[in-house]
């Protein structure tokens, strides 16, 4: 079933051979993705081998040169499967951009080549699940400030200490990208970077969280308990990862908008459909100007989110190593998920509303899509703080 709201290529700003990339991770994802969607939701199941499925098919290592291991493609197509995912199992799609984004392609712009030899392949085949830990209990939108773990050499290793919380992918993941404090009194700016393995001496998944939505993919606490991290696992410079982290989030706020955009593609979707065929008062509830009035409006606020998302992930394909965290890219990519995201909200909101009581029911998909929401206001940032970063770069200009 091809999405109802498909644009003709004119109008979608895509080239035949992105629409292409599109179509293709759709039919992926409703093939192989949808069918896990409600028992993923329902039971907080994690299916174990569907990162390796994945990988067969060639969507991990998007943007990663051919030469190690990746498509070589960019970040722009990384977009669109993300966005294509989205439509149809947004729990999976977001374990999937917490382990292709956060993880992987971080280490791939920032390890060094034997780091890269080591951890690459395991993650682009699927094998190796994923994760990136930054989020403190007490460092939520001050993450670098505020944070407290801390990493002390110890011979030719690190020691780490600290909790990591709301980590996605955390009670699954075999590799962690992970910040920790090598010099406290430098604050925001002794802060390194380090792959922890799981099985690390020291580490532990402390609890897997419980959300109201994305219920399927995991979330969870992560202890580090004197953890011994050899110092080859030093990520870049000691004491520079801010750089890591910055750089890293600016590309993490581009990839969020593809969600937003492929929840409410199939939102908008659903409604059509339900529209079409609930009958009131002896006609299709299609019918009634009030129906016709919300579709419409949703049917924009799709587009807009689509030219939004789209201009992001142009901006940020050709982010530098190191480069981020400040200027152009800087206030783009916060926009857009902040528009996205708080689009989304009215796009489903109105979904629910169009679907009636259907839509209050737990089990229903619209309903799984409504829960979605208010995660992508929050997450890498939340609003609040997208604004605070765009008026800083307009009045810095």
């Amino acid at each position: 079933m091809t999405p109802t709201n498909a644009v003709d290529l004119r109008f979608s700003g895509l080239s035949q051979d992105e629409q292409t990339t599109l179509d293709q991770a759709d039919r992926f994802a409703r093939e192989q993705m949808y069918p896990l969607a409600q028992k993923m939701d329902d039971e907080e199941w994690w299916p174990e081998q569907v990162f390796a499925t994945m990988g067969d098919t060639g969507y991990f290592g998007i943007p990663i040169p051919e030469n190690h291991g990746g498509a070589g493609m960019d970040l722009f197509t990384s977009g669109l499967v993300l966005q294509a995912f989205s439509r149809w199992n947004h729990a999976l799609a977001l374990s999937w951009v917490a382990h292709e984004n956060l993880c992987l392609y971080n280490i791939y712009r920032n390890a060094n080549e034997e780091q890269r030899a080591r951890y690459l392949p395991g993650l682009i085949s699927g094998k190796t699940v994923g994760a990136l830990g930054l989020t403190e209990p007490g460092a939520g939108s001050d993450a670098l400030g505020s944070m407290s773990t801390t990493a002390t050499r110890d011979g030719d290793d690190y020691l780490l200490n600290g909790t990591k919380i709301y980590i996605t992918n955390g009670p699954v993941a075999d590799v962690l990208l992970v910040y920790a404090k090598t010099e406290k009194a430098k604050g925001a700016k002794g802060i390194s970077a380090f792959i922890v393995e799981k099985n690390m001496p020291g580490f532990k998944v402390a609890q897997k969280l419980q959300k109201m939505g994305f219920r399927g993919s995991q979330t969870g606490e992560l202890v580090f308990e004197n953890c011994r991290v050899p110092a080859s696992n030093l990520v870049g410079n000691v004491d520079e990862g801010v750089k890591i982290v910055m750089s890293g989030l600016d590309l993490e706020r581009a990839m969020i908008s593809p969600i937003c955009l492929g929840i409410a593609e199939r939102a908008l979707e659903l409604s059509l459909d339900y529209a079409r065929t609930r009958v009131q008062f002896g006609k299709p509830i299609s019918d009634f100007q009030m129906i016709r009035s919300k579709l419409a409006d949703m049917y924009v606020w799709v587009e807009s989110m689509r030219l939004f998302t789209y201009q992001a992930l142009r901006a940020a394909n050709d982010l530098e190593i190191g480069g981020g965290g400040r200027g152009s890219i800087h206030k783009i990519t916060a926009a857009s998920v902040m528009y996205t995201a708080e689009t989304m909200n009215k796009v489903l909101n109105e979904a629910v509303q169009i679907h009636g009581g259907t839509g209050y029911i737990w089990e229903s998909e619209i309903n799984r899509l409504y829960r979605s929401i208010k995660l992508l206001e929050i997450g890498a940032g939340t609003t609040e703080v997208r604004k605070i970063i765009i008026s800083e770069e307009m009045l810095r200009g």
